[in-house]
């Protein structure tokens, strides 16, 4: 039998990672069938909870079971998705395995109102490895400055970590600087580098629609300007993947692998295609580099599966990314400043997902015990 495009990308070098979870994709038999199609791995986030929870009646004899026992809306929150983050890690197991650690791992990302609070965010990081009890989960941090001291401990404590909300080169060289200093502490204290695994995700499409809306607002008839877009964000990923190969490169890094540690994998997230123009899976195609993840929204993934192709998107030179940023730069448009304001945004918004989300499931439960 023919092998699947997700089957060859795997085979090439690059992970493709679902960016969903629901209970109906863990109960349905969809989760299995896609990862015999070559899917190994899952990332999830307040949003996608939110969606999966607030849209379905999916989980509503369980909001029940747990309010009638008491308990408060966080702790349903808590017990909801560490019960999906522990079907899907048993699911993903066998590629877990299969790829001697590599795949396989589960994402859930650390509560987003804590986002600023250094100790709160660690205490909760191992609170939450420990409650799923899988070695293939990795817990979310966004890559802010208190972030990067919450990956350094966590990874120290053999936790994995997936860095997540990574739109600057800045934001990806401290969390890579933070992840090595978590792996020298670990090997410091004799801890087992070898079964730590992470991961550096950066976010790509709203890089290309914050910057594509600039572009659009000042173009008129300039020609120069509109043949900018749609290049950004892709040029922007391309700049942090050449500072990977410098990182790898490293000695500290030499020094670390051969004490057993794991390369921290650029992992491409925020895949999917906003702008209708372009090609619906743009930033699969444009971003096939190994060794590297992408995690697909659902739609993303199907579309690859039916007429996406392998290619290695990365065999030129990195001077034309460069140009492209340079470009921008004397129209006024500052990849730096357009990063750090979408960074901002992103932590809000997930703040503002996880909001959502108790109230749809503290809503849920008055609902289901007043019946």
């Amino acid at each position: 039998m023919a092998k699947t495009t997700l089957q060859q990308l795997a085979d090439y070098g690059q992970s493709a990672w679902l960016d969903h979870i629901s209970r109906s994709l863990l109960e349905g038999g969809k989760l299995n069938d896609l990862i015999s199609q070559g899917l190994r791995g899952m990332t999830s986030n307040p949003s996608i909870f939110n969606q999966a929870i607030s849209s379905s009646n999916d989980y509503d004899v369980k909001i029940a079971q747990l309010k009638g026992k008491g308990k408060s809306t966080f702790e349903i929150y808590d017990a909801l998705t560490i019960a999906d983050i522990q079907d899907a890690t048993d699911l993903f197991q066998p590629v877990y395995k299969a790829t001697n650690g590599l795949d396989g791992y589960v994402s859930l990302e650390i509560n987003p109102k804590i986002a600023h609070k250094i100790d709160e965010q660690i205490e909760e990081g191992v609170r939450l490895f420990q409650a799923v009890g899988r070695p293939n989960l990795m817990v979310k941090v966004p890559a802010t400055r208190e972030g990067f001291s919450v990956i350094e401990e966590l990874t120290s404590r053999g936790i994995n970590v997936n860095a997540t909300l990574i739109f600057s080169l800045e934001q990806y060289v401290f969390t890579v600087e933070a992840y090595l200093a978590g792996l020298t502490r670990l090997l410091k204290n004799k801890g087992k580098a070898d079964k730590v695994h992470s991961v550096a995700s950066v976010f790509v499409s709203r890089v290309d629609t914050t910057i594509d809306d600039i572009l659009e607002k000042r173009a008129g008839k300039d020609e120069n300007l509109r043949s900018l877009k749609g290049k950004a964000a892709v040029a922007n990923c391309r700049v942090i993947f050449e500072q990977y190969q410098n990182f790898v490169n490293d000695q500290r890094y030499k020094t670390l692998t051969s004490q057993g540690a794991n390369m921290q994998r650029v992992l491409w997230g925020s895949t999917s295609t906003k702008n209708p123009q372009y090609s619906d899976i743009k930033y699969v195609t444009e971003l096939i580099a190994r060794p590297t993840v992408n995690t697909l929204p659902e739609k993303t993934l199907l579309a690859f599966l039916d007429h996406g192709r392998l290619q290695d998107s990365f065999i030129s030179s990195y001077r034309g990314s460069k140009k492209i940023l340079s470009d921008l730069r004397a129209q006024g448009i500052d990849i730096n400043s357009v990063c750090a304001d979408l960074l901002r945004d992103g932590v809000k918004a997930f703040e503002d997902a996880f909001e959502a989300l108790l109230n749809a499931i503290e809503k849920k439960a008055a609902a289901l015990v007043d019946r």
